[in-house]
């Protein structure tokens, strides 16, 4: 029954939006508000469940994804950002534009969040279009797919070093191992899905507002160094926080480090370093830097609202038991573990939406078969990691990041987003298992 009511509120999602051509901030609050009265949730605690829901996903959300397109918005009416393109362009050729966005996003994605690494690269991205004359989901498709296995396959991301600690696996091994899974699976994907049919057909344009559709001249951009180090500068400083929480020691030193490597914090101070170095410093007035970031907040708005939404969705969905229903339904399957997580992990990103939910559930489930199993516990990492990946749709905010950012339908979104999601993770379950035969055989 509980997955039941999933699949109809998946589908009454999408016929409300589809259909009936329902806003998606509207469409995600009525669906929840029904799944919450079908599951049993008092009526005077839905608001509070939803609010709940909207608070947890948009205080994650609203300060990285804002301040990220407040320095965007600024890299692109400076000219900063085509600078940036122009060069990879250059280094890399037209013909391997999906290349350079490849390498630059696992550089940039193996610490960082993927809604962290995408609002940082995707102004180079919608630049790369507009400069090449590509498709859209030509270049940021590959972009898209790259961000999202670094941040579900790898350490120090949040899903696989939690899962780290339940199984007291080595998260250096699991990083080790998830390197060589993670990279040539997402190199391959992110090559291949653009050239699907399917793909080529989606001619989405660019969101008006989030990029500068002036083109400038050589003399008019900035320099490169200026350019490469505004746009490093968050990405360092994250870094910097994500070594500094493996210390062992404790210093006021490491928590100022901490402090000012938090995504917020970062591209706050990215921001002021953007506006001094493509406004005052290159004879930009300050009222011309503050016209760039108003337009960036107004454009932002909606994305807002609806990923929003979309975090109300999957929180009535753990209130509703759902969660606590597929734990009790897998318990006593007698399969791999490896498996058994994988598969446990992927039905629990299906019904939720929360990849955080799927790894920490799935994880407790399978613990207690470790024990004499003979698996490597960073195997175990793994599974969990690449099963929660598979199947994002309607009931996962970062869907609803994706979707609009790339301007697509909802359809068009499940199309591309869902699909390669799923293949992700049923090739990572394969490399997995191949991984652990291989260290059985070599005895490590």
């Amino acid at each position: 029954m509980p997955l039941l009511v999933v699949g109809i509120s998946v589908l009454s999602l999408l016929l409300l939006m589809t259909r009936l051509r329902l806003n998606g901030f509207a469409a995600l609050l009525l669906v929840a508000v029904g799944v919450a009265l079908v599951r049993g949730i008092p009526v005077a605690s839905i608001p509070d469940v939803l609010s709940e829901g909207i608070g947890d996903q948009i205080g994650d959300t609203m300060l990285t994804i804002g301040l990220g397109a407040m320095v965007g918005r600024v890299m692109g009416d400076s000219g900063a950002a085509q600078r940036i393109a122009c060069t990879l362009l250059h280094a890399f050729g037209p013909r391997r534009v999906q290349v350079a966005m490849v390498i630059t996003s696992m550089l940039i994605g193996v610490t960082m969040f993927y809604e962290v690494a995408f609002i940082i690269i995707v102004p180079i991205a919608f630049t790369l279009v507009r400069v090449t004359g590509s498709k859209l989901l030509w270049v940021g498709l590959p972009m898209s797919i790259a961000l999202s296995t670094m941040h579900s396959f790898l350490p120090p991301h949040p899903g696989p070093t939690a899962v780290a600690a339940t199984f007291h696996a080595s998260v250096g091994l699991t990083l080790f191992y998830g390197l060589f899974i993670a990279v040539p699976l997402g190199t391959l994907i992110a090559l291949t899905w653009p050239r699907l049919p399917f793909i080529k057909a989606m001619t989405p344009s660019i969101p008006k507002g989030l990029v500068s559709e002036r083109e400038f001249t050589d003399e008019e951009m900035p320099g490169l160094g200026w350019s490469l180090f505004v746009s490093l500068f968050p990405v360092v400083l994250i870094v910097a926080a994500a070594v500094t929480d493996m210390a062992t020691a404790e210093s006021p030193f490491l928590h100022v480090i901490t402090f000012i490597g938090s995504a917020p914090i970062a591209l706050l101070l990215t921001l002021c370093l953007a506006v001094w170095a493509f406004g005052p410093r290159i004879g930009r007035s300050l009222d011309d830097v503050g016209a760039s970031c108003t337009s960036a907040a107004q454009a932002m708005a909606m994305i807002l609202l609806v990923i929003g939404a979309g975090g109300a969705f999957k929180n009535v969905l753990v209130e509703g038991g759902i969660s606590d229903y597929i734990k009790d339904a897998t318990e006593g399957w007698s399969i791999s573990p490896i498996v058994l997580a994988w598969v446990i992990a992927v039905i629990l990103r299906v019904a939720l939406g929360s990849a955080t939910v799927a790894v920490v559930t799935a994880s407790g489930v399978v613990l207690p078969l470790l024990a004499g199993s003979g698996v490597h516990p960073e195997m175990m990492v793994l599974a969990v990691a690449c099963g929660s990946i598979a199947c994002s749709h309607v009931n996962d905010p970062g869907f609803w990041l994706f979707k609009e950012y790339f301007n697509l339908s909802v359809i068009e979104a499940i199309k591309v987003r869902t699909t390669y999601t799923t293949v992700l993770a049923v090739l990572g379950l394969g490399a997995v298992l191949v991984a652990e035969r291989t260290l059985d055989v070599l005895n490590l």
